[in-house]
This record gives C-alpha cells, structure tokens and sequence, in this order.
C-alpha cells in the first residue's frame, strides 16, 4: 500500500545536509532522493535506518569557497568543486524568491544539461520539489538549492542538431530510429563517460529533434515514462545496463514532479532535454531491440515496494517508486515487469 508519509524527511536532510554530492568512491550520493522515495511510498520508517547503513560512504562537504556569481553563473557549470559554492547562490535565490519562481528559472536555464551525472541532477530536484509540495520547511527548501547546485555542478550537454523543432514521430518510431554506437567505439568507464562519447558520433545528434512532444504535458510524460520502462525491459542485460536505464525512467518521473510548477514553456524545454538524454543511455548502452512489446505484470505495488526495502539498493529503491508512481497515475504493465526484473538483475549489498 503507497500513502505518503513525510514524517521523518526533514530529520533525514537534517542528518544529510553535511555531506556533498559524491560517495567516496566517486559515485553520486543517492541519500536525499532515497528519504524522500520511501516516505512517498509511506515508509517513513525505514528512512533513518537506511541512511545509517548508507552513511560510511558519504564524503563530508567542502567549505564554499569562491561564490558564484549570480550576474557571471555560466562560467561556473559542470565544475564539481563549486556545489558548495553553487548551492550558496541558490539558498540566496531561493531567499529572495519564492522557490517556485526560482526553479522555473533555473530548470530552464539547466534544462540542455538533463543528461549531466546520468541524469541525477535532475532527479534529485524532481524529490526537492515533491516534498516541498507535500509541506514548504526550511530543510527542504534548502535541499532544493542542494538539489539545483548538483544539477548545475554536474552540468554538461549531449550534441544536438538542428535545433529545437517539433518532430513529427511518435515516441515508439522515434526510439528505433536513434543512432546506436557501434561496440567498438563505446568508451569504457560509467555513465558519464560513455554519453561524453557520443560527441565523438554525430550520427546521434538528431536525437533530440526525432520525436513530436507536442499536445498535452502530462499525458505526454506518461507516455515517455513508460515508453523507457520498455526500454529498460529490452535494454537491461545486467548490473550495469540495469542501473543504466533505470535512469531514462527516474529522470522522465523527475520531469512529472517538476512540470506543473514552472511555466508551460520551461516544462516543454525540460521534455525536450529529458527526451536526449534517455535516447543518450540508449545511444551508448542500447543492444538494437528499442523497447519491449508485450509484457505482462509481474506483482502488486505494495508487494513490490517491500521487495525493494528488503534488497536495499539505492537505485532500486528509488526506480521501485518512480514505476509504482508512476503506474498509480497511467497503469501499464510495463512498471511492474520492470521492478521485478531490477530486483533480479541488481546484486543486493
């Protein structure tokens, strides 16, 4: 059974807002989106528990450091060191503005680099902003500047060609037609160094203009959603692949979260990106089948969500919340399969 509970989050981001936005073996830290996922599956109980099984691999937060410029910003994005520093101009921004205001601006002005850290950035705003929906406090505000100065620390693009113009194809026509690289020119390394690849590779960049995203944005992000759960059923082969995919589904989930409190036109910008960067993890990573076709539903939510508290892993915990969400609002068959096809394919911890 999923009823939100937000009863233990803001003690959660309390305990988390000391650390930065690595693990100490340089991956990113999941902790903040992971609280947030189990009380919106209203397990708030096994919020504090899990950070304390997590917590040995967060790294303590560098000082701020040099400020970002509000007036100079640009010169600062995708530069790792300046989280401190950038969540200080957002913690000002979000001060001076309310914060609905301020991600409508800076999701727009942050939208072309979706793909940046696997998608996290994004992700990690799309949780700020729900639990902010759910109650306005100081801690999750302050987690919302958090949540953008990952994005805009991590901040990089996928090549595009020409422009931003609506397509003409369906979602599942567009995904087939997406460039794939080639074995041998995959570079070897994680996530963000295999979409660095695809600037390499030109046969990629008309991605982003392939597919029609116009007509209604909700509907539309439930139609991609499920789409790249399809993809991940098609896609996901191993640990890897596995926690490769999930992503083209949380950072589409994200999108759904943060789509109704910024203008129409930022929303659009943010489908756009959010498009290129799952077609990117599918570029890099895809093995030709685009997306799965029939599919058959595996389990009940609630069964599945204590399949994930019990596996324990980071990313299933939160792919788990974001496909039994997601299934709540536009049911498909998809969203189970794939919960129970991640509970398999990820090595428990």
């Amino acid at each position: 059974m999923r009823v939100p509970s937000y009863a233990t989050l803001d003690d959660a981001l309390d305990r988390l807002c000391g650390y930065g936005t690595e693990l100490v073996n340089g991956n990113f830290n999941h902790a903040p989106m992971v609280a947030e996922a189990l009380c919106a599956m209203g397990r708030p109980q096994a919020v504090m528990p899990w950070i304390e099984r997590y917590q040995a691999r967060l790294v303590a937060r560098a000082p701020a450091g040099e400020p970002v410029s509000a007036a100079a910003w640009r010169g600062a994005l995708g530069n790792r060191d300046r989280f401190p520093a950038w969540s200080a101009l957002f913690a000002e921004e979000l001060r001076d503005h309310a914060w609905r205001e301020a991600l409508d601006r800076w999701a727009g002005r942050l939208a072309p680099g979706i793909s940046a850290a696997a998608t996290h950035g994004v992700i990690r705003v799309g949780h700020a902003v729900r639990a902010l929906t759910a109650d306005e406090t100081p801690k999750r505000v302050a987690e919302l500047a958090d949540a953008l100065a990952s994005w805009a620390a991590s901040y990089s693009e996928l090549p595009t060609a020409g422009g931003l113009a609506n397509g003409v194809l369906p979602p599942r026509e567009a995904i087939a037609r997406v460039a794939i690289l080639p074995p041998e020119r995959r570079r070897p390394g994680n996530i963000v160094a295999a979409l660095a690849g695809l600037g390499d590779f030109p046969e990629f960049a008309p991605a982003i203009g392939l597919v029609d995203l116009g007509g209604d944005l909700a509907g539309l992000i439930a139609q991609l959603t499920e789409l790249f759960a399809r993809v991940y059923l098609a896609n996901a082969r191993n640990g890897l692949t596995a926690i490769v995919f999930i992503h083209g589904v949380t950072s589409l989930a994200a999108l759904g979260h943060i789509a109704p409190h910024v203008s129409e036109p930022t929303a659009r910008l943010l489908v756009r990106y959010g498009w290129q960067a799952g077609c990117g993890l599918y570029a890099c990573f895809g093995s030709g089948a685009a997306f799965a076709g029939e599919v058959v539903a595996d389990a009940p939510p609630g069964s599945l969500i204590d399949r994930a508290l019990a596996h324990g892993d980071e990313h299933v915990i939160k792919f788990t919340e974001a496909c039994v969400g997601r299934d709540a609002l536009a049911p498909s068959p998809a969203y189970s399969a794939a919960v129970a096809n991640v509970l398999e394919m990820i090595g428990r911890r």
